[in-house]
């Protein structure tokens, strides 16, 4: 049963929402943070204290403002609490309903549920927290129509972190040492190239610069 919850939103009305279902679901031991950092260590605290939080909602963008945050994101936040405490639920309670990033969420083994904030978000988050309760995962409406899209692109590690590092104005050199630190296989120059011609070729890039442009705009960077 989820007795212990922590809700990660930056926006106040939200919050509040939120804070209203868990209270009529009889969930009364709630904390909330509208910063990533700040939920970290939050639920670090918690674990060290052998007394952890059940479940996590958050979202997945958090706007800045004057903190300095080290975490940046919800997919962020999550992954880092998830290698600390794997058996923390998550739901991601989220605008975002890009197919691509429902999909690599799911694929990452990090989430539970994922509610899109939309009209009836409130009522499909109380249908999340319920099939969790079960021992089952949940997406709401919207997001099961998104993933039933058949032109999905699946990407792998290799593929996505090559395009990334060009991104970020890596040379092809760089990419490969950087590739052979992190142990991502294949690692060599000539795979690198290879790919890299594959995918231009994939999504009719005339150039790496266009390639990199394609793939944001798809968010699949």
């Amino acid at each position: 049963m989820l007795k212990k919850v922590l809700v990660a939103e930056d926006i106040d009305s939200i919050n509040q929402a939120v804070a209203i279902l868990l209270n009529d679901l009889g969930i009364t031991n709630v904390a909330h943070s509208q910063y990533c950092d700040q939920a970290w260590l939050m639920a670090k605290k918690e674990l060290l204290n052998n007394n952890p939080y059940d479940l996590l909602i958050c979202d997945l963008s958090f706007k800045q403002d004057y903190r300095e945050e080290k975490i940046t994101s919800g997919e962020e936040l999550i992954s880092k609490l998830k290698n600390e405490n794997p058996n923390l639920k998550v739901i991601v309670h989220s605008i975002e309903d890009h197919p691509q990033i429902v999909k690599n969420l799911w694929a990452s083994g990090n989430i539970d549920a994922y509610v899109c904030k939309d009209r009836h978000g409130i009522k499909y988050l109380k249908q999340a927290i319920l099939a969790l309760n079960k021992g089952l995962t949940y997406n709401s409406p919207s997001i099961e129509k998104a993933l039933s899209q058949n032109n999905l692109i699946s990407l792998n590690t290799f593929e996505i972190s090559i395009v990334e590092f060009l991104s970020k104005g890596y040379t092809q050199d760089k990419i490969e040492k950087v590739l052979k630190e992190k142990n991502i296989k294949p690692n060599s120059k000539s795979a690198i190239e290879k790919r890299l011609k594959e995918l231009r070729d994939e999504f009719g890039a005339e150039t790496n610069p266009h390639l990199v442009g394609i793939m944001k705009d798809l968010k699949l960077i």
